[in-house]
């Protein structure tokens, strides 16, 4: 993501694992910006098994492109990054040329109509989707349901957030179809993995 966030200030960070792993990626000077930590990274990978040989995944608040360029180099066939501020966005483009990222697909624009215009094209076509939004925004309450979407029946959002993303609050927002299986704290950031759930399965 490309605005305030509670973390310290880095000025680069690695990916962790897969093909790209010690790759450093720079970290663009802007106001708030910071990558997921690596232990949190590394953490959600563990979660994830490792490996994401081919999923179809979807960062939507890319910012340095640390989760996307994460999974692409785990083994994922499709990654769209989406990123609104300019120089975040070229950013993730010379990245992607670095490491010919032919997997990562780079998408400048608004998080979440980007997220609306892919639900109504690929409803159910994606396996994860990395949710990241600016703190107090209310982004997230935005962007859960269009996770839900996007996602088909097993697959996984991954979610940071000031606060816990529990059942309840998923109920309060209406993501029922969202169900909490992981979660862990770091400093101020709440991460989280949720689950899919076919309702019609019952």
């Amino acid at each position: 993501m490309t605005h305030a966030r509670r973390h310290g200030p880095a000025r680069r960070v690695r990916l962790i694992g897969g093909s790209w792993r010690r790759t450093a990626i720079p970290v663009v000077d802007l106001p708030g910006l910071r990558p997921t930590p690596d232990r949190v990274r590394e953490t959600l990978f563990n979660w994830l098994g490792q490996r994401l040989d081919g999923l179809r995944c979807v960062d939507a608040f890319a910012g340095t492109g640390a989760l996307a360029f994460e999974a692409a180099s785990r083994g994922a066939v499709e990654v769209i990054a989406i990123e609104s501020h300019p120089r975040a966005v070229a950013a993730l483009e010379a990245l992607r040329a670095r490491l010919d990222a032919r997997a990562v697909e780079v998408v400048r624009g608004d998080g979440i109509e980007a997220m609306c215009a892919l639900a109504r094209a690929r409803a159910g076509e994606f396996d994860l989707v990395f949710l990241d939004p600016p703190f107090g925004s209310q982004l997230l309450a935005r962007a859960l349901p269009l996770a839900a979407a996007l996602l088909g029946p097993g697959g996984h959002a991954y979610v940071e957030a000031a606060r816990a993303c529990d059942r309840a609050l998923l109920e309060a927002w209406s993501v029922d179809c969202l169900e909490p299986v992981r979660a862990g704290r770091a400093g101020h950031v709440y991460y989280h993995l949720l689950e899919k759930v076919d309702s019609q399965g019952e």
